[in-house]
């Protein structure tokens, strides 16, 4: 199969894929039961889960699993959304500083007036995650690089915009408002686009990253994927109490997961 993208190969965003999975760490290693209850779970909670949206004791573990594991997964896909720039042609993504500084000897339009020789880009995930006081700060530092450097312009890049947008960025700084039309607010499909100068270089990468995820997934087998054992733990418990009703057996096992030391619940498994 030819592979569509021009603007990075097929072995770098296998690479990149690989390394952003990689990086959940600790959260791919398999949950037990004492890894699931190692904060205590709200057993009343996992109860109304389970009956308000129809869902199987399984699916309900299931379902709480995947929850405590996406807590911090959104870092991990910051780390594929800004990485991804350095097998882009001209970028870098330094370590410490701007997320992404993109440079051309040809020079880059920013918008139909404007053009300039580098970019430098802070990215946010979503367009609330930052507070007055973060938008200030980080409109001076795009102020400051500004006086520094007569050729450049500074953009605030989304991945998750209201809508697709490359506009002069207002905020405000010291209860006044601020702005300069090379200091830009630009969701991320804009921002492909200024890189690539390709209009859908966003959509085309999407088009072939579940594929790609699938691949990786596959390809690396066990080592990506976890086994978890929760349920099958919690319902040989449930087998142990020698309940008729299996459905109270199994939401006896989860009050005890949180109620084991309470009055009435102490005794009522023994």
């Amino acid at each position: 199969m030819c592979w569509p993208l021009t603007f990075i190969t097929r072995k770098d965003l296998i690479d990149h894929v690989y390394l952003t999975i990689r990086k959940y760490g600790d959260k791919l290693e398999a949950f037990d039961l004492n890894r699931f209850n190692k904060n205590t779970i709200d057993p009343v909670k996992l109860i109304f889960d389970k009956k308000v949206y129809l869902s199987t004791w399984e699916e309900t573990i299931s379902n709480e699993i995947y929850r405590q594991r996406d807590k911090s997964n959104n870092n991990d896909i910051g780390y594929f959304h800004q990485g991804i720039f350095q097998y882009i042609k001209n970028c870098q993504t330094p370590s410490v500083g701007w997320d992404v500084i993109y440079s051309s000897p040809d020079g880059i339009s920013i918008t139909e007036e404007d053009k300039v020789n580098t970019v430098y880009v802070e990215m946010k995930n979503k367009h609330n995650t930052m507070n007055s006081a973060s938008a200030g700060k980080t409109f001076i530092k795009m102020q400051s690089q500004l006086l520094k450097d007569d050729e450049c312009a500074c953009l605030l890049v989304e991945v998750i915009a209201k809508r697709s947008q490359n506009i002069k960025w207002e905020t405000t700084v010291d209860g006044t408002k601020v702005g300069h039309k090379l200091i830009r607010r630009v969701s991320i499909d804009q921002f492909y686009s200024i890189v690539t100068q390709q209009k859908d270089a966003f959509y085309q990468l999407c088009m072939v990253l579940p594929d790609i995820i699938r691949d990786v997934v596959e390809s690396e087998g066990e080592m990506l994927v976890p086994h978890d054992t929760v349920f099958d733990e919690l319902s040989e418990k449930a087998n142990g109490l020698k309940l008729n009703d299996r459905d109270r057996a199994m939401a006896m096992v989860i009050y005890m997961l949180g109620f084991s030391s309470y009055l009435g619940f102490c005794h009522s498994v023994k």
